[in-house]
């Protein structure tokens, strides 16, 4: 079968090349049997779907605020695992950053011999071992790392959540990397930090919900942890004069992870692959679970 597939709200060159490359044919909505969807923004989806349409792709990997629309019998798929990399190796570089405590270089104005310490040797709890889980993993191989990975049931050689509160002690590192869902906010509130080594670095590459804020800012000014390497964070933008700017253990980037430069290359695979499954009735990528909540 050659599906037709519908790219909207605009055009997309390299995602219509994708989607010919995997034998499909780029069509007019009312002709489609899937939608490719690239505006990450939920609140622009007016589109009356033709009941044709069978499939919708979703640009994000986070459809928290998509999952109202997803129940209607069709199959929606999300873009988890797309962008698994990219999210990785900026994991990884704020890991780097903070053993080796380059915020606190950057921002010295003196000569100063902070505590800095490798990678190698360390001990990495991941928490979500889903598409930039397992890439941190692969990242992280050539090094002398101990991953521990924790996912929501611990299949596939990873520990349970339910064991969290014995991996965190052992880290040297706590990178973040689970969806958005219920049963995952504040999965590090103020107990888990303070089961976290006093030398530990938390890293948050998922979404600002995973961390309680409020929590996260007292165990920093105490001295619960090591510090805080935050790509996402709640509030986000988080606003001026919020106390994570000025503290001096948190290091904050702008939800950069997934580079805009980029994120079209990444997702076009993911579309193509998806593509080609489609159209040989296989199984989607990152099939979207409203219950579950990803």
């Amino acid at each position: 079968m050659q599906p037709v597939v519908h790219v909207a709200p605009e055009a997309d060159r390299a995602i219509e090349e994708a989607i010919t490359a995997a034998g499909g044919r780029i069509g007019p909505l009312d002709e489609a049997d899937a939608l490719v969807w690239l505006d990450w923004d939920s609140n622009t989806f007016d589109v009356d779907l033709p009941e044709r349409v069978r499939w919708v792709q979703l640009p994000s990997a986070g459809v928290e605020a998509w999952l109202a629309r997803t129940s209607d019998g069709r199959t929606w798929t999300s873009a988890a695992g797309a962008y698994g990399l990219p999210v990785a190796e900026h994991a990884l570089a704020l890991m780097l950053a903070g053993a080796r405590r380059l915020a606190d270089c950057a921002r010295a104005r003196t000569w100063t011999d902070p505590p800095a310490r490798p990678l190698d040797g360390s001990t990495v709890a991941i928490v979500g071992a889903g598409g930039i889980g397992r890439a941190l993993m692969r990242l992280l191989a050539p090094l002398d790392v101990e991953v521990l990975a924790v996912t929501r049931r611990g299949r596939d050689g990873t520990l349970p959540a339910d064991r969290l509160p014995e991996v965190l002690p052992a880290a040297d590192h706590v990178v973040i990397a689970a969806p958005a869902t219920p049963d995952t906010r504040h999965i590090i509130g103020a107990a888990e930090l303070e089961a976290m080594r006093d030398d530990a670095w938390l890293v948050n590459v998922a979404r600002g919900s995973l961390v309680d804020t409020d929590a996260l800012v007292a165990a920093l000014a105490a001295g619960t942890i090591g510090g805080a390497a935050l790509d996402v964070t709640d509030p986000e933008p988080l606003p001026d004069g919020h106390p994570l700017w000025s503290e001096p253990r948190a290091l904050i980037t702008p939800h950069i992870a997934n580079p805009a430069a980029t994120l079209r290359r990444y997702l076009a695979r993911h579309v193509g692959e998806n593509v080609a499954r489609f159209a040989r009735g296989e199984e989607l990528l990152a099939v979207i679970d409203a219950q579950a909540g990803y």
